[in-house]
């Protein structure tokens, strides 16, 4: 896997206005649950996965601004799926990615 840059992405999300509540392996959960980033191979390119549970609508103007943003950093945030979250015990959570054939 290529060299994760956290740091740039950690830079990105706070110029606008949003932080990074916990980064793990891959992921990048932001201080709300409306989506979410996680790395993929190419280490300027970021998948962004929107919570099934949050209005679209709603969060499509922060998705657009945090594109932008990312554009301007040289980095890409594209399109990923939906995700749901559950608890899983008292400490940890179950994250599902739902594909467009579930």
């Amino acid at each position: 896997m290529s060299l994760k840059q956290l740091g740039l992405v950690k830079e990105i999300v706070e110029s606008v206005g949003m932080n990074i509540s916990y980064a793990s392996d891959d992921l990048v959960f932001l201080d709300h649950n409306a989506f979410l980033l996680q790395f993929t191979e190419e280490s300027d390119k970021l998948l962004l996965h929107c919570n099934c549970e949050a209005d679209k609508d709603s969060i499509r103007d922060a998705i657009a601004i945090l594109k932008g943003a990312a554009l301007g950093n040289a980095m890409t945030f594209v399109d990923g799926s939906d995700y749901s979250l559950s608890q899983a015990d008292d400490e940890n959570i179950n994250i599902e990615f739902i594909t467009e054939n579930q």
